[in-house]
């Protein structure tokens, strides 16, 4: 099966945040950073009472607001710096070959994925997990790298996916 697509920076920076979101220890980095500031906010307050000689009520609800609006506006605040930090990425490093015109050959070995800087190879056995979201197809290929197979360029997408479920019976598929 042979799949030619287009990558774009908006492919990659969707792929990084499936990955921090479905990702054990980047949600529980966000449940901490989300968690833990709160707490400290309520801290200060009582900090600054008992320093300041003042009301305990009247700063405990002042950064009561503080905490809630923390816990509210923080994920979406974490997910624009999961968007800056990608681009940031391509912009700062060596990344011919990632993004634009993609050849993807799905062979009974594995998978051979060509670009106009050249090609990378992979068998079967060496791709960890299968998932998807509504954008795109993920073989990763390691805990944080994957074969990013965009949706929109795919001509049947039911058979790709069957075809990927066959060839990928040695993981347990995820898709989400």
């Amino acid at each position: 099966m042979e799949i030619r697509y287009r990558l774009t920076e908006e492919d990659y920076v969707q792929f990084n945040l499936f990955h921090i979101k479905h990702s054990k220890a980047a949600r529980r980095t966000l449940a901490i950073q989300r968690v833990i500031p709160p707490v400290l906010f309520l801290l200060v307050a009582w900090v600054f009472a008992e320093i300041g000689h003042t009301s305990f009520l009247g700063l405990l609800i002042t950064f009561s607001i503080v905490a809630v609006l923390w816990v509210i506006f923080y994920p979406s605040y974490f997910d624009r710096a999961i968007i800056r930090s990608a681009k940031r990425m391509m912009k700062d490093g060596n990344n011919e070959g990632l993004l634009g015109e993609h050849h993807l050959v799905m062979t009974e070995e594995g998978i051979v994925d060509s670009t106009s800087y050249g090609e990378t190879k992979v068998s079967w056995g060496g791709i960890k997990a299968f998932k998807e979201d509504r954008h795109s197809f993920y073989l990763y290929n390691s805990a944080v790298s994957a074969y990013i197979i965009p949706k929109r360029e795919l001509k049947n997408i039911e058979e790709i996916r069957s075809y990927l479920h066959t060839k990928l019976k040695h993981i347990e598929s995820e898709n989400k």
